[in-house]
Protein backbone atom coordinates (compact mmCIF):
# COMPACT_ATOMS: atom_id res chain seq x y z
CA UNK A 1 0.00 0.00 0.00
CA UNK A 2 1.38 3.59 -0.95
CA UNK A 3 3.20 4.67 2.31
CA UNK A 4 1.84 2.18 4.33
CA UNK A 5 5.50 2.01 6.04
CA UNK A 6 5.46 5.52 6.48
CA UNK A 7 1.68 5.98 7.62
CA UNK A 8 2.27 3.03 10.39
CA UNK A 9 5.27 4.40 11.56
CA UNK A 10 3.43 7.78 11.71
CA UNK A 11 0.75 6.30 13.38
CA UNK A 12 2.62 4.17 15.92
CA UNK A 13 4.75 7.94 16.98
CA UNK A 14 1.42 9.72 17.44
CA UNK A 15 -0.14 6.85 19.46
CA UNK A 16 3.02 6.03 21.69
CA UNK A 17 3.46 10.02 22.85
CA UNK A 18 0.09 10.48 23.74
CA UNK A 19 -0.17 13.37 20.85
CA UNK A 20 -3.31 12.01 19.15
CA UNK A 21 -5.33 15.28 19.40
CA UNK A 22 -3.02 17.21 16.94
CA UNK A 23 -4.63 14.86 14.53
CA UNK A 24 -7.21 12.79 15.34
CA UNK A 25 -9.99 15.42 14.12
CA UNK A 26 -8.24 16.07 11.02
CA UNK A 27 -8.36 12.59 10.04
CA UNK A 28 -12.54 12.39 10.97
CA UNK A 29 -14.73 12.12 8.21
CA UNK A 30 -18.19 13.07 8.52
CA UNK A 31 -20.66 10.12 9.52
CA UNK A 32 -22.13 8.05 6.53
CA UNK A 33 -26.31 7.86 6.33
CA UNK A 34 -26.88 4.06 6.63
CA UNK A 35 -23.01 2.95 6.45
CA UNK A 36 -23.66 -0.72 6.07
CA UNK A 37 -20.02 -3.18 6.11
CA UNK A 38 -18.27 -4.49 3.49
CA UNK A 39 -17.27 -7.92 2.57
CA UNK A 40 -13.45 -6.87 3.65
CA UNK A 41 -14.42 -5.27 6.58
CA UNK A 42 -15.17 -8.28 8.60
CA UNK A 43 -11.69 -9.01 8.61
CA UNK A 44 -10.19 -5.58 8.74
CA UNK A 45 -11.85 -4.20 11.59
CA UNK A 46 -12.46 -0.81 12.44
CA UNK A 47 -9.87 0.84 10.68
CA UNK A 48 -10.80 -0.39 7.26
CA UNK A 49 -12.71 2.60 5.64
CA UNK A 50 -15.08 1.48 3.10
CA UNK A 51 -17.09 3.72 0.81
CA UNK A 52 -18.17 4.97 -2.79
CA UNK A 53 -14.50 5.79 -3.20
CA UNK A 54 -13.38 2.39 -3.35
CA UNK A 55 -11.55 0.08 -0.71
CA UNK A 56 -9.23 1.48 1.52
CA UNK A 57 -7.64 0.76 5.02
CA UNK A 58 -6.20 2.64 7.91
CA UNK A 59 -4.10 0.29 9.54
CA UNK A 60 -3.85 0.38 13.18
CA UNK A 61 -0.59 0.29 14.88
CA UNK A 62 -1.82 -0.41 18.80
CA UNK A 63 -5.19 -1.97 20.12
CA UNK A 64 -7.48 -4.34 18.47
CA UNK A 65 -11.12 -3.79 16.83
CA UNK A 66 -12.48 -6.90 19.27
CA UNK A 67 -11.80 -4.97 22.41
CA UNK A 68 -14.70 -3.73 24.57
CA UNK A 69 -15.07 0.67 24.77
CA UNK A 70 -14.47 -0.65 28.85
CA UNK A 71 -11.34 -2.41 28.17
CA UNK A 72 -10.26 0.39 25.69
CA UNK A 73 -10.38 3.39 29.07
CA UNK A 74 -8.88 0.66 31.30
CA UNK A 75 -5.95 0.77 29.37
CA UNK A 76 -5.84 4.52 28.57
CA UNK A 77 -6.09 5.14 32.49
CA UNK A 78 -3.41 2.53 32.93
CA UNK A 79 -1.41 4.87 30.69
CA UNK A 80 -2.14 8.30 32.41
CA UNK A 81 -1.61 6.47 35.57
CA UNK A 82 2.20 5.37 34.37
CA UNK A 83 2.81 8.61 32.86
CA UNK A 84 2.15 10.44 36.30
CA UNK A 85 4.17 8.50 37.90
CA UNK A 86 7.03 8.39 35.32
CA UNK A 87 6.50 12.57 35.23
CA UNK A 88 7.20 12.50 39.11
CA UNK A 89 10.10 10.56 39.47
CA UNK A 90 11.23 13.45 36.52
CA UNK A 91 10.65 16.08 38.88
CA UNK A 92 7.16 17.44 37.30
CA UNK A 93 3.60 17.58 38.08
CA UNK A 94 1.22 15.30 35.67
CA UNK A 95 -2.36 15.39 36.40
CA UNK A 96 -4.25 11.89 35.73
CA UNK A 97 -7.21 12.37 33.43
CA UNK A 98 -9.77 9.65 33.27
CA UNK A 99 -10.55 9.23 29.79
CA UNK A 100 -14.37 9.60 30.31
CA UNK A 101 -13.66 12.80 32.27
CA UNK A 102 -12.40 14.09 28.72
CA UNK A 103 -14.04 16.52 27.52
CA UNK A 104 -14.99 16.18 23.95
CA UNK A 105 -13.93 19.00 21.45
CA UNK A 106 -14.76 21.60 19.25
CA UNK A 107 -14.79 19.32 16.26
CA UNK A 108 -16.65 16.34 17.58
CA UNK A 109 -20.32 17.71 16.90
CA UNK A 110 -19.02 18.92 13.29
CA UNK A 111 -17.82 15.42 12.52
CA UNK A 112 -20.53 13.85 13.48
CA UNK A 113 -23.08 15.18 11.13
CA UNK A 114 -24.21 13.45 8.27
CA UNK A 115 -22.07 14.07 5.11
CA UNK A 116 -24.58 16.35 3.13
CA UNK A 117 -25.28 18.35 6.86
CA UNK A 118 -21.60 18.09 6.96
CA UNK A 119 -21.30 20.34 3.37
CA UNK A 120 -24.16 22.60 3.92
CA UNK A 121 -21.76 24.01 7.73
CA UNK A 122 -18.52 23.40 6.46
CA UNK A 123 -18.03 22.33 3.30
CA UNK A 124 -14.67 20.09 3.58
CA UNK A 125 -13.79 21.19 6.37
CA UNK A 126 -10.42 22.80 4.89
CA UNK A 127 -10.93 26.61 5.35
CA UNK A 128 -14.09 27.01 7.42
CA UNK A 129 -12.52 25.25 10.26
CA UNK A 130 -9.04 26.38 11.56
CA UNK A 131 -7.34 23.32 12.57
CA UNK A 132 -4.39 25.56 13.66
CA UNK A 133 -5.43 26.47 16.75
CA UNK A 134 -5.83 24.47 19.86
CA UNK A 135 -9.66 23.27 20.45
CA UNK A 136 -11.65 23.37 23.76
CA UNK A 137 -10.40 20.14 24.95
CA UNK A 138 -6.78 21.08 24.76
CA UNK A 139 -7.72 24.43 26.26
CA UNK A 140 -8.86 22.77 28.93
CA UNK A 141 -6.30 20.16 29.62
CA UNK A 142 -4.69 20.67 32.95
CA UNK A 143 -1.22 19.58 32.54
CA UNK A 144 -1.22 22.11 29.39
CA UNK A 145 -1.81 24.79 31.76
CA UNK A 146 1.12 23.28 34.31
CA UNK A 147 3.31 23.04 31.15
CA UNK A 148 2.51 27.25 30.45
CA UNK A 149 3.07 28.14 33.91
CA UNK A 150 6.54 27.07 33.45
CA UNK A 151 9.48 29.05 32.63
CA UNK A 152 10.70 28.52 28.44
CA UNK A 153 13.90 26.36 29.77
CA UNK A 154 11.37 24.22 32.48
CA UNK A 155 9.27 24.04 29.24
CA UNK A 156 11.85 22.54 27.36
CA UNK A 157 12.72 20.20 30.12
CA UNK A 158 9.21 19.22 30.77
CA UNK A 159 8.63 18.17 26.96
CA UNK A 160 11.28 16.08 26.92
CA UNK A 161 10.79 14.50 30.38
CA UNK A 162 7.00 13.86 28.49
CA UNK A 163 7.56 13.31 24.86
CA UNK A 164 11.14 12.08 24.85
CA UNK A 165 12.40 12.40 20.85
CA UNK A 166 8.82 13.47 20.11
CA UNK A 167 9.75 17.43 19.02
CA UNK A 168 6.71 19.43 18.92
CA UNK A 169 7.18 23.33 17.64
CA UNK A 170 4.43 26.00 16.22
CA UNK A 171 4.21 29.30 15.86
CA UNK A 172 0.95 30.28 14.12
CA UNK A 173 1.97 29.95 10.64
CA UNK A 174 1.95 26.03 11.28
CA UNK A 175 3.32 23.37 13.75
CA UNK A 176 5.76 20.62 13.51
CA UNK A 177 6.19 17.66 14.86
CA UNK A 178 8.61 15.18 14.33
CA UNK A 179 10.51 12.38 15.20
CA UNK A 180 14.05 11.41 15.21
CA UNK A 181 16.26 8.35 16.50
CA UNK A 182 18.96 9.07 18.35
CA UNK A 183 20.98 6.03 17.36
CA UNK A 184 20.66 7.15 13.79
CA UNK A 185 19.50 2.98 12.97
CA UNK A 186 15.76 3.91 12.50
CA UNK A 187 14.69 2.96 16.02
CA UNK A 188 13.59 5.84 18.52
CA UNK A 189 15.39 5.74 21.57
CA UNK A 190 13.35 8.02 23.89
CA UNK A 191 9.13 8.13 23.47
CA UNK A 192 9.37 9.92 27.25
CA UNK A 193 7.05 9.01 30.32
CA UNK A 194 4.09 9.24 27.88
CA UNK A 195 6.00 6.17 25.17
CA UNK A 196 6.97 4.32 28.18
CA UNK A 197 3.32 4.05 29.62
CA UNK A 198 1.84 3.45 26.20
CA UNK A 199 4.51 0.59 25.68
CA UNK A 200 3.80 -0.60 29.16
CA UNK A 201 0.00 -1.40 28.25
CA UNK A 202 0.57 -1.84 24.07
CA UNK A 203 4.12 -3.10 23.49
CA UNK A 204 6.58 -0.93 21.49
CA UNK A 205 6.02 0.48 18.29
CA UNK A 206 8.57 -1.56 16.57
CA UNK A 207 7.53 -4.62 17.44
CA UNK A 208 3.69 -3.68 15.94
CA UNK A 209 5.41 -2.60 12.82
CA UNK A 210 7.48 -6.14 12.65
CA UNK A 211 3.97 -7.64 12.78
CA UNK A 212 2.27 -6.02 10.41
CA UNK A 213 5.33 -6.77 8.17
CA UNK A 214 4.16 -10.25 8.07
CA UNK A 215 1.17 -8.88 6.02
CA UNK A 216 2.87 -6.83 3.44
CA UNK A 217 2.07 -8.78 0.66
CA UNK A 218 -1.43 -8.68 1.58
CA UNK A 219 -1.60 -4.88 1.78
CA UNK A 220 0.19 -5.22 -1.72
CA UNK A 221 -2.84 -7.46 -2.60
CA UNK A 222 -5.41 -4.85 -1.35
CA UNK A 223 -3.51 -1.81 -3.28
CA UNK A 224 -4.09 -4.24 -6.78
CA UNK A 225 -7.85 -4.32 -5.00
CA UNK A 226 -7.73 -0.48 -5.17
CA UNK A 227 -6.51 -0.07 -8.90
CA UNK A 228 -8.37 -3.39 -9.79
CA UNK A 229 -11.59 -0.73 -8.50
CA UNK A 230 -10.68 2.38 -9.84
CA UNK A 231 -10.05 0.67 -13.49
CA UNK A 232 -13.64 -1.11 -13.27
CA UNK A 233 -15.78 0.22 -16.27
CA UNK A 234 -18.62 0.55 -14.03
CA UNK A 235 -16.66 3.34 -11.25
CA UNK A 236 -15.01 5.02 -14.69
CA UNK A 237 -18.68 5.98 -16.17
CA UNK A 238 -19.74 6.52 -12.99
CA UNK A 239 -16.91 9.23 -12.08
CA UNK A 240 -17.47 10.82 -15.73
CA UNK A 241 -21.22 11.12 -14.71
CA UNK A 242 -19.92 12.67 -11.57
CA UNK A 243 -17.42 15.20 -13.20
CA UNK A 244 -20.12 15.90 -16.09
CA UNK A 245 -22.96 16.68 -13.10
CA UNK A 246 -20.77 18.90 -11.65
CA UNK A 247 -20.34 20.60 -14.48
CA UNK A 248 -24.10 21.06 -14.97
CA UNK A 249 -24.01 22.60 -11.77
CA UNK A 250 -21.15 25.20 -12.54
CA UNK A 251 -18.49 23.71 -11.33
CA UNK A 252 -16.41 22.25 -14.32
CA UNK A 253 -12.89 20.86 -14.68
CA UNK A 254 -12.60 17.87 -12.29
CA UNK A 255 -11.76 14.96 -13.47
CA UNK A 256 -11.10 12.71 -10.02
CA UNK A 257 -13.66 12.46 -6.93
CA UNK A 258 -10.70 13.73 -5.00
CA UNK A 259 -9.93 16.83 -7.30
CA UNK A 260 -12.82 19.17 -5.62
CA UNK A 261 -11.43 19.29 -2.35
CA UNK A 262 -7.57 19.38 -3.54
CA UNK A 263 -8.79 22.20 -5.42
CA UNK A 264 -9.70 24.19 -1.69
CA UNK A 265 -6.67 23.16 -0.30
CA UNK A 266 -4.45 24.29 -2.72
CA UNK A 267 -6.16 28.06 -2.54
CA UNK A 268 -6.21 27.71 0.93
CA UNK A 269 -2.22 26.84 1.04
CA UNK A 270 -1.80 29.87 -1.38
CA UNK A 271 -3.59 32.45 1.60
CA UNK A 272 -1.37 30.96 4.24
CA UNK A 273 2.30 30.65 2.85
CA UNK A 274 1.68 26.96 3.45
CA UNK A 275 4.04 24.69 1.99
CA UNK A 276 2.24 21.48 2.03
CA UNK A 277 -0.72 19.82 0.69
CA UNK A 278 -2.83 17.13 1.95
CA UNK A 279 -5.40 18.75 4.29
CA UNK A 280 -5.30 19.52 8.05
CA UNK A 281 -2.27 17.76 8.78
CA UNK A 282 0.14 15.99 6.09
CA UNK A 283 2.88 12.99 7.13
CA UNK A 284 6.55 12.83 5.76
CA UNK A 285 9.44 10.28 6.18
CA UNK A 286 12.80 9.78 4.83
CA UNK A 287 13.01 5.87 5.05
CA UNK A 288 15.95 6.34 8.06
CA UNK A 289 12.88 6.34 10.79
CA UNK A 290 12.49 10.29 11.06
CA UNK A 291 9.01 11.28 10.86
CA UNK A 292 7.14 14.52 10.30
CA UNK A 293 3.70 15.81 10.59
CA UNK A 294 3.35 18.94 9.07
CA UNK A 295 0.05 20.63 11.14
CA UNK A 296 -2.20 23.20 9.26
CA UNK A 297 -1.37 26.81 10.35
CA UNK A 298 -3.72 29.33 12.03
CA UNK A 299 -5.93 31.20 9.71
CA UNK A 300 -5.77 34.51 11.95
CA UNK A 301 -3.01 36.31 9.30
CA UNK A 302 -5.15 35.41 6.60
CA UNK A 303 -7.47 38.55 5.00
CA UNK A 304 -11.04 37.93 6.42
CA UNK A 305 -12.81 39.01 3.28
CA UNK A 306 -10.33 36.58 0.86
CA UNK A 307 -11.17 33.69 3.68
CA UNK A 308 -15.02 34.61 3.28
CA UNK A 309 -14.87 34.15 -0.36
CA UNK A 310 -13.00 30.82 0.20
CA UNK A 311 -14.87 29.56 2.91
CA UNK A 312 -18.21 30.35 0.69
CA UNK A 313 -16.68 28.67 -2.43
CA UNK A 314 -15.97 25.95 -0.30
CA UNK A 315 -19.31 24.89 0.85
CA UNK A 316 -20.89 25.30 -2.51
CA UNK A 317 -18.82 22.97 -4.08
CA UNK A 318 -19.14 20.39 -1.40
CA UNK A 319 -22.95 20.78 -1.66
CA UNK A 320 -22.90 20.05 -5.32
CA UNK A 321 -19.96 17.15 -5.00
CA UNK A 322 -22.39 15.47 -2.55
CA UNK A 323 -25.64 15.98 -4.15
CA UNK A 324 -23.68 14.87 -7.27
CA UNK A 325 -22.02 11.40 -5.26
CA UNK A 326 -25.52 10.85 -4.41
CA UNK A 327 -27.10 11.27 -8.02
CA UNK A 328 -24.88 9.74 -10.05
CA UNK A 329 -21.89 7.65 -8.49
CA UNK A 330 -22.18 5.87 -5.14
CA UNK A 331 -24.56 3.43 -6.36
CA UNK A 332 -22.71 1.74 -9.05
CA UNK A 333 -19.22 2.26 -7.47
CA UNK A 334 -20.78 0.56 -4.73
CA UNK A 335 -22.25 -2.29 -6.52
CA UNK A 336 -18.84 -3.04 -8.12
CA UNK A 337 -16.66 -2.14 -4.92
CA UNK A 338 -18.66 -5.17 -2.97
CA UNK A 339 -18.47 -7.60 -6.07
CA UNK A 340 -14.60 -6.73 -5.91
CA UNK A 341 -14.13 -7.66 -2.04
CA UNK A 342 -16.54 -10.34 -2.28
CA UNK A 343 -14.05 -12.04 -5.05
CA UNK A 344 -10.67 -10.54 -2.86
CA UNK A 345 -11.91 -12.64 0.19
CA UNK A 346 -12.81 -15.79 -1.43
CA UNK A 347 -9.54 -15.69 -2.63
CA UNK A 348 -7.62 -14.61 0.45
CA UNK A 349 -9.65 -15.91 3.44
CA UNK A 350 -6.72 -17.33 4.91
CA UNK A 351 -4.49 -14.26 5.19
CA UNK A 352 -7.54 -12.25 5.81
CA UNK A 353 -8.08 -14.51 8.99
CA UNK A 354 -4.81 -14.21 10.11
CA UNK A 355 -4.67 -10.56 9.76
CA UNK A 356 -7.64 -10.41 11.99
CA UNK A 357 -6.72 -12.67 14.34
CA UNK A 358 -3.15 -10.91 14.73
CA UNK A 359 -4.65 -7.19 15.12
CA UNK A 360 -7.66 -8.55 17.92
CA UNK A 361 -4.44 -10.16 20.17
CA UNK A 362 -2.76 -6.75 20.26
Amino acid sequence: MKNSRIALSLVAVLALAGCGASSSAADKEPVKNGEDKSPLAEYMGDGFISNSGGPMMATRAIGGPNESSEEQLAKQRKIEESTAACMKSAGFDYVVVPPEQEKKGKFDEAFNLPPDKFAEQYGYGVSTIDWGKPDDAQNNDPNAKIRKALSPNAQKAYDKALNGQLAISGNGSGGVISMQPADGKGKPTDMGCRGKAAEEVYGKAEDHQADFAKFDSLFKDLDALRKRFEADQRVIDATAAWADCLADAGHSGFKKLEDPRSSISEKLDKLTGAKKDGGPTSAGGDGKGNVTVFQAPSLDKVPAAQLADLRKEEIELAKADQGCKKKVYDEPAKKAQYELEKEFVAANKTQLGAYRDSVSER
